[in-house]
């Protein structure tokens, strides 16, 4: 029996969105009969409405995505592209010779991506994948059941139908994954992210900066209309009173924790904050569901690379499936499904790997340790050929870049 839906994508944040757009621009998937599961769709924010409070820096790749699906135009508009990065250790001088430097010259490149608001970036998608013929089904998932043949879906509102493959892109608490038995590993990394925006002395000059102080990074991320979003990784009774304390004295706070980089700065929105932790499924496919983003691996934002190794994904999943469906191959088949494992395992787990090793190296007041960090910093702003491969994985152009987000042939 022909399933109803050749691919089901269950999750309608960035990632899930992402994914089924892709599926559907994608000329060798573009026949495939997509259905987006999500009920709460995001909707594109008005013109004049604020920045969401959640933003998350895009890479080159991640650029590509959202151009190949036709969304980029609606990130574009809201979003800002940053030339340089700068990064340092809470005792080096942030203009000093050791401090990191990133700057996009260096790479002949026009940036080093853009920092875009969440809630935008998925209603983009969102959008693009229902104007490309996939099918948004408004329900949350109730049940799944994978069976040889195909896997079958019941929603929140009594619907039932059966898809040849199941793509869990719901987040670092899939239900796709604990339905589907995958097992996962990790461990919490006590602290919090404390986010805001705020407005600055100094202009922010295109650059976002990144301070390292011993309980987290302090990130000021440029945003487009001359602000920067701060994520701030503190520890948690530190988080709780940076949300909780009066706008005078969080402004004196960030702007002595920042070590005055923009002069002083001063909140603009409310402030929120969120629990870290390191997540890892132990299988990325099983029977005929395969996960995708934070369902598959939730990694710590101190190099913003969540959503970026999210797109990967998606990018490395569409192309595995158009290659089985040009061979006239069953898209869910294990076989095809342990090629994308395989290839984003190998991908994905050295960057988890170096992004965990980053915070706990950089995590502590322990002298030896912060002399550890300036020197790490300090030699890699001297080694010129690593520095160089460092920011071309930021950009996600350097590995086995899928080959629906690389350049198109000019």
């Amino acid at each position: 029996m022909r399933p109803d839906f050749d691919v089901v994508v269950v999750g309608g944040a960035m990632a899930g969105a992402g994914t089924a757009a892709l599926f559907a621009a994608t000329p060798a998937t573009a026949g495939l009969r997509i259905a987006l599961v999500e009920p709460n769709p995001a909707t594109p924010p008005a013109a004049d409405a604020p920045l969401d409070l959640r933003v998350s820096a895009l890479s080159r790749s991640s650029q590509r995505l959202l151009e190949r699906t036709g969304a980029w135009p609606a990130v574009t508009a809201r979003a800002a592209a940053y030339q340089r990065m700068v990064i340092w250790e809470e005792r080096q001088d942030p203009a000093g010779p050791d401090a990191l430097v990133f700057d996009a010259a260096e790479l002949g490149e026009p940036d080093l991506g853009h920092i875009g608001e969440n809630l935008g970036i998925q209603a983009a998608l969102t959008a693009r994948a229902e104007a490309l013929g996939v099918v948004l089904l408004r329900a949350e998932l109730a049940t799944l059941e994978a069976t040889r043949d195909a896997a079958r879906v019941a929603l929140g509102d009594g619907r039932e139908f059966r898809a040849g493959l199941v793509v869990g892109a719901d987040g670092a608490g899939s239900a796709v994954r604990r339905q589907a038995g995958i097992e996962t590993r990790g461990w919490d990394y006590a602290q919090r992210a404390v986010v805001a925006h705020l407005a600055s002395e100094l202009p922010h000059g295109a650059t976002a900066r990144q301070r390292f102080l011993d309980t987290g990074p302090l990130a000021l991320l440029p945003l487009a209309d001359g602000r920067s979003s701060l994520v701030w990784s503190t520890l948690p009774e530190d988080a709780e009173a940076l949300t909780q304390c009066p706008d005078d004295a969080f402004a004196e706070r960030v702007t002595a924790a920042s070590a005055g980089v923009l002069g002083r700065l001063a909140p603009t929105t409310r402030r929120a904050s969120f629990p870290l932790r390191l997540l890892h499924a132990r299988r990325y496919a099983a029977g005929r569901v395969v996960l995708v983003g934070d369902a598959a691996h939730t990694v710590h934002p101190l190099a913003g690379q969540g959503i970026n190794l999210a797109f990967l994904d998606a990018a490395a999943l569409v192309d595995v499936v158009g290659d089985a469906a040009a061979a006239g191959d069953d898209p869910g088949e294990p076989s095809v499904l342990r090629r994308y494992e395989r290839w984003r395992k190998a991908e994905a787990l050295p960057a988890m790997a170096l992004l965990d090793g980053l915070q706990r190296l950089f995590f502590g007041g322990n002298p030896l340790q912060s002399r550890l960090r300036q020197g790490a910093l300090g030699l890699a702003q001297s080694a010129g050929p690593f520095k160089r491969l460092l920011m071309q994985r930021a950009l996600g152009i350097a590995g086995e870049v899928p080959a629906s987000v690389r350049p198109l042939p000019s």
